[in-house]
This record gives C-alpha cells, structure tokens and sequence, in this order.
C-alpha cells in the first residue's frame, strides 16, 4: 500500500535537505568548493570573517534578541494560562489571538514599524496633543541598536503560536484533578497552575519553544524591517554576502553561516541553563510554603500582556490597510485627507508575476505536504506505533536548524546540478518548511480519529485503501483543510528559502515586500503587505467553508 512510502519520504524530506545543506555550508567555510578553486582545507574564511567589522556585535545582536523575544513569549503565554484558562475571557481571547497564526511574519513586522515610528501611527494619535510635535521627532524607534523593535516584533508574532501549541497540550495534562489538588492545598490560581500544571504542558511544547528560540536568533525578514542596520544581525549580514557578485564572498557567507549555526546552539544551551535555573527557583518556593493566593495583579499582568501583543498585531493590519488606500498624509494627521486606489493600480500591473509565483509554490507544496502528512500518519494507525520522541524530533528538525546554515548549501548544491532558479527547487525548499506545520496541524485530529469506524468498515469487507478514501479522509475533511491552510500560510511567508534558491529570478510577494523595506514609499509597502496578509486569511476561509458547504445536508440530522 501507498502508505509504507509515508515514514521514508517524510524522512527524506525533511532530514535530507538538511544534511545535504549542512555539507554544502561546511565545506566551503573550510575552503573547500572546487568550482570557485577552492581544493585544500583552510582557516581563511573564518579569518577573514573575525576581521569584519561589527560581526561580534552582530553574533550578540542575534543570540540577546532571540533569547529576549524567546523568554518574554513563554512567560506571557504561561502567565495568561495560569491566570485564566478555563474561563469565558480566556474562550473569547483564544478565539480573537487564534487567527494572527496566519499572518506572515514581514506583514506582522511591517504592521509594527507602521504603528511605532516616528511618524507612526501611535504618534499621530497622540500629537500635538501631549507631545507638541508637529514634525516627526527625530527618535531612533524602528531599527534601534538594541534591538528592542525587533524583539517586540518577534514577541508578537511568536505568541500566537506558542499559545495554540500550549493548549493543545493543556488538554492533554487533565489541567482540572491538578488545579483542585493545588487548590486543596492552598495555592493561589497562578502558583497553582505554574507549580502543578506548566511543567506537564511544558514538557509538551519544549520543542516547539526550542523553534521559536531558534527562529528568533536566525530571522531574516523581520530582522531586516525592524532591526539595526549598523551593524545588522548576523543572518541579514549572511544574506548580504551570499548575494553579493563577488563569487568569493561565498566562502564568507559559509563561515559566516557556521556562525549562526554556533550562535543558535549557544542561544539552545542558555536555554536549558535556564530551564533548570527556573526548576531549582519553583522547588525552593514550593519548600519555602508560601500560597500565594493574592494573584490578582498577575492575572491582570498575564491578560494585559496577551491582549496588548493581539492589539498590535491588529493595530498594524489595519494601518497597513490605511496606508495602501492613503492619499496625501502628512504629519500628525490621525488620518489621511483623502482615500484612493491609486497605489493599487499602480501595484496590481506589476504583482501579477509574483502573486503567480506565490500562489504556484504555495499550493504544490502545500499539496505534497497534505499528502505525505496523511501516508505517515496513515501508516502510524496501520502499525499501532507512534513515532515518539524521536519522530517528533524529526519533525523540528527544519525549524531548530537556522535556515541560512543549510540553505545556502542547499543553493550550492542546486547550483551545482543545475537546478538553480528553478520551479521543482523552490516548491522543494518552501516543502522542508511546511511539512513540519502540516504534520503538527493534522497529528492531533487524526490519532482522535475514532478507529471504530474503521473496524465497522472491515466488518463489511472494505479494504484499508477504501475505509481511508471513502470513510477517513471525508470525517477529517475539516483538520485536513486547516493543516492544509496552515501550510499554505507558511509558504506565503517564507523569505529566505525563496531569495537564496530562487536567486531573485522567482519573486515571490514576500521577496517583493522585503525588498521595499528600504523604501520610503508606504502606500506601495502597504499594498504588498496587505497582499500578503490576505492570501493566508483566504486559505483558513476556504478551510471554514468547504466543509460546512460539503456537509450542510446533514444540520438536520439529530442523535
């Protein structure tokens, strides 16, 4: 059966790329690429790579923003869920926060610099008012050296997803027989929850907040619209060098990439430093015995957090929408005089290529991915064994390796075979990132499946191939439409797979917006990054519709 081909293929999709990409990064940092002469094994490269200016600064730049972005993201996300899980106010928040998960990242960055900078929104709002200003205030916001722009717009971007990823393990850590045995012993709601439940759920999501922290440390487009330019972090430094038409810059940008590898694997073993740190700090409040039952200001402090990071989010949306449609605006007008489409019509001539690009890439590897996703998992009901820690090891593996340390072999190797540039290439680098999401979005839903289905389907002389296409796959139409949608998001969203095997030739909207970054025009950034926001919300709609469109003759029927 076509099942067997589930575990292999999805080992070689995601494994593969990986090492082959390692390999072809490793290499060349050691001198070693024949087609640009280099024969012998050297040092050169990382020589020549301490000797840049800045790259201390930037390799700190890097490590302190993903572990600042990384830290702030997991103690809202459990301080929201110790103080009020379980709750209405926590049901309407879920459902408010739920759909941010599908705004790509540079939308969400582009959002944020809209609203903070000095001619920002937030600055209008309030000016002359109770600032006085009535001209842009000569402040560094976006793209300040600390920073602290940049973390913030990976704070609110990544809370989003470690929240979903923690629910989904909050439900299985029976979260109520711990709350009322911590609460027979006097411990407040948020003690009791982060003493008794958080390391159970924990446990659960420590891989997904090891991709986060990850990410966090490696990230290109976020980094290059919020973050410092003098010096830039590393990973938007390693793109520069990787473009640049200097053939033998590519030894540094291998050096380089080996760089970012250490510098995430250290930002990896802080965190572990950390989680212990803060085990041995719950052990001896809990030895201590203090209840703390006076929690109010925590929860407030945990909900104030979570609905401060959905605010922005949806603040910066909707002013990338005002901007696109903004006629003349000047400063400090809240709003602009007049609204036209004029920087549509100027765009929309122009986007038809990547939009094609886009949605093209998007749903073929969205397409594999559902498929392969569905033969594992497929496969894993046929054998009654889960993969365990190990597959879900696997499963990361894409998102804790930074993508500039293998890609830019895997550009190599692309290259070097002559596939360089190429449609299959680049539907093969956006699959490496959006297996991983589909297989997580439609795990949980099919091991719930109810599988006496499938033996009342045996019963009656149905094969595993009919009981699957004719009785599975119709009950999970909805999870696999929405693992399908997630997807299709990620794919929108990814910007370094795209600008590194495209090699430019393939633009994307993403590469497109990015691109704009360094622009001044806001009306046409708005219009990209409205776009770009847009598709993924069409695919979750698709996703909602479909299914209630497929199954509406049913409403009626009653148990």
């Amino acid at each position: 059966m076509l099942t067997r081909l589930g575990p292999p293929l999805a080992i070689l999709l995601l494994a593969g790329p990986i090492l082959a990409g390692l390999a072809g990064t490793l290499l060349p940092a050691f001198g070693y690429l024949p087609a640009l002469g280099g024969e012998t094994l050297t040092l050169d490269a990382f020589r020549q790579l301490v000797a840049e200016p800045g790259i201390g600064r930037s390799a700190v730049l890097s490590l302190g923003t993903g572990l600042v972005a990384t830290a702030v993201s997991v103690s809202v996300v459990a301080l929201f869920l110790a103080g009020w899980s379980g709750t209405r106010t926590f049901t309407r928040l879920q459902h408010l926060i739920s759909p941010l998960l599908s705004v790509p990242h540079a939308a969400a960055a582009f959002g944020l610099a809209f609203l903070i900078a000095p001619s920002g929104m937030i600055a209008r709002l309030i000016s002359p008012a109770l600032t006085g200003w009535e001209q842009p205030p000569d402040l560094r916001i976006v793209g300040d050296p600390l920073g602290l722009s940049l973390a913030a717009g990976l704070i609110v971007k990544e809370i989003p997803f470690l929240l979903l990823v923690s629910l989904a393990a909050l439900q299985q850590a029976s979260p109520a027989p711990r709350a009322a045995l911590v609460a027979s012993l006097g411990y407040g709601r948020v003690a009791g929850f982060l003493f008794g439940t958080w390391p159970a759920v924990y446990r659960q999501v420590r891989l997904a907040v090891f991709a986060v922290l990850a990410f966090s440390t490696s990230v290109v487009d976020v980094a290059a619209i919020l973050g410092p330019t003098s010096p830039a972090t590393l990973a938007v430094r390693l793109v520069g060098w990787m473009g640049d038409p200097d053939l033998s810059m590519r030894f540094l940008a291998s050096a380089g990439a080996v760089l970012q590898l250490a510098v995430t694997a250290l930002a990896l073993a802080l965190w572990i430093v950390v989680e212990r740190a803060a085990a041995m700090c719950r052990d001896m409040v809990c030895e201590m015995g203090t209840r703390f039952r006076r929690d109010r200001s925590a929860r407030m402090a945990g909900l104030g957090a979570m609905s401060l990071a959905a605010v922005v989010v949806f603040a910066g949306l909707g002013t990338l929408a005002l901007w696109s449609v903004a006629g003349l605006w000047q400063f400090p007008e809240a709003l602009p005089r007049e609204f036209t489409l004029r920087s549509w019509m100027n765009v929309l001539p122009r986007v038809g290529g990547p939009l094609a690009v886009t949605l093209a890439v998007a749903a073929a590897a969205t397409t594999i991915a559902v498929a392969v996703a569905i033969f594992y998992l497929a496969r894993e009901s046929e054998t009654g064994r889960a993969g365990g820690r190990r597959a879900l090891a696997l499963i990361y593996l894409p998102l804790l390796v930074p993508q500039a340390s293998f890609l830019f072999g895997l550009q190599l190797l692309f290259l070097l075979s002559g596939f360089e540039a190429s449609m299959p290439a680049l539907v093969f680098a956006h699959l490496v990132f959006v297996l991983p999401y589909v297989f997580l979005s439609l795990s949980d839903p099919w091991r719930a499946y109810d599988r006496r289905y499938d033996a009342i389907a045996a019963g009656l002389g149905k094969s595993r191939l009919r009981t699957l296409l004719s009785i599975r796959l119709p009950i999970l139409t909805r999870p696999i439409l929405v693992a399908a949608a997630v997807g299709f998001a990620v794919s929108i969203g990814q910007y370094l797979p795209t600008l590194l095997i495209a090699g430019g030739r393939l633009p994307t909207i993403t590469t497109e917006a990015v691109a704009l970054a360094s622009g001044g025009n806001r009306r046409v950034i708005g219009v990209y990054a409205f776009l770009q926001m847009l598709l993924p919300v069409i695919g979750f709609a698709i996703a909602t519709l479909v299914p209630a469109l497929l199954w509406r003759r049913f409403r009626a029927l009653r148990v």
